[in-house]
């Protein structure tokens, strides 16, 4: 009940605001044609389908697919630079300062040149969120890593494990609970980054959608994509924290 409340709360608001016409609809739609537009985004009506000629589930499958690319490929050469960061001073010395520079860079400030090098399909669109999604991950691992203390390693040595053995039973599970950090990180910013991914050729995609409703002012379509957005980001962000739980039950009882 107290997970329902805020949500009560805010509909009764949202509808307050509507009757009492505080703003015109078309900056604060009716609730009512918000679920209207969710009801016609998956069936056929006068011969459109759905949205922008997609269902609603066509226009997120399409996002999520690019997202969980862009995600997976930077939650690899993230994990593996963020271990090399952290073993190598030399390289780290030399490149943590560019992935903080890419970390702080806004997508839109990129997405052009990255338009220009692999075309509008989405080669370029998952580009852009793996670029967004790469920094968090990157530097997780690295904070993962440098946090370990000496003595746990030397004392694993002094067991007389290897190099190997070091890595398996120190460094991994030392580093698992940042790595789930990071890739929670890097999935918030490639949701944050999917309508900058998709305000070129983005149809279908959720962030396409929810782009192409300036054109003619669909504010409940509007509203429901950003609804969608953020119910998926969600879902998706429980199911990383699910598979820490799974993977990681040792966080927070060292």
């Amino acid at each position: 009940m107290v997970r329902v409340l805020p949500l009560i709360v805010l509909l009764s608001a949202w509808w307050l605001v509507v009757r009492l016409k505080v703003w015109p609809e078309v900056f604060v739609p009716d609730p009512r044609d918000v679920w209207t537009s969710l009801l016609d985004s998956e069936r056929t009506h006068d011969g459109q389908i759905g949205l922008s000629g997609y269902y609603l589930h066509e226009h997120l499958w399409a996002s999520l697919r690019r997202i969980l690319v862009g995600v997976s490929l930077a939650i690899v050469f993230g994990t593996a630079l963020g271990l090399a960061l952290a073993t190598i001073r030399p390289l780290r010395l030399v490149v943590e300062p560019y992935v903080n520079f890419i970390r702080s860079l806004p997508p839109l400030a990129y997405f052009s040149l990255l338009i220009i090098w692999f075309g509008i399909e989405d080669q370029s669109k998952i580009w852009l969120l793996f670029l967004a999604a790469f920094p968090p991950v990157a530097l997780s691992v690295l904070s993962g890593v440098r946090g370990i203390r000496q003595e746990r390693i030397d004392a694993i040595r002094s067991l007389g494990a290897n190099r190997l053995q070091v890595v398996r039973h120190v460094v991994l599970p030392a580093t698992l609970p940042e790595l789930f950090t990071g890739v929670r990180l890097a999935i918030g910013f490639a949701w944050t980054t999917i309508v900058a991914a998709e305000t070129i050729d983005g149809i279908p995609g959720i962030g396409g959608l929810a782009w192409s409703t300036k054109k003619f002012q669909q504010t409940d379509v509007a509203v429901l994509c950003i609804i969608v957005i953020g119910l998926s980001a969600i879902a998706l962000d429980q199911l990383v924290k699910w598979l820490e739980r799974t993977v990681v039950p040792w966080r927070g009882k060292a």
